[in-house]
């Protein structure tokens, strides 16, 4: 079986801006694998320079944006890699991270890194089943 790109407009276009060599959903199966992604202004495409709160709100939608797409919902999520330039945002990021999730929200990891190529604190991934 061979995998599938499935292309998330606009974050797809705004991908090929950066040239990030990366596809916004791979889908194999019934299974989906988003790409984590800056908090991208909708209006823009530019990298959002915002308080923690609102990437993480933004890096969320993007999440659901991608899962929806591919034919899938956040309920369906089954694992999140968190990546985030601090760890003294952690209960801020768990804070907005479950109004998206709710009461039973997908396995997850919270990885702390040193920062990216540019001004943006917060990346999210995962993996769902469709």
């Amino acid at each position: 079986m061979a995998r599938e790109i499935i292309r998330v407009e606009p974050l797809s276009s705004w991908l090929e801006r950066w040239k990030a060599p990366t596809s916004a959903v791979t889908r194999h199966g019934d299974t989906i694998y988003v790409s984590g992604f800056p908090p991208f202004d909708p209006q823009t495409g530019e990298v959002l320079d915002a308080p923690i709160e609102q990437q993480t709100e933004r890096v969320l939608e993007q999440l659901k944006m991608c899962v929806e797409t591919a034919g899938s919902s956040l309920d369906q999520v089954l694992k999140c890699n968190v990546y985030c330039t601090s760890v003294t945002m952690f209960p801020v990021v768990n804070e907005i991270y479950a109004r998206f999730f709710g009461t039973q929200p997908p396995a997850r990891i919270f990885v702390n890194v040193p920062a990216w190529p540019g001004h943006f604190d917060i990346e999210i991934d995962c993996v769902a089943a469709v």
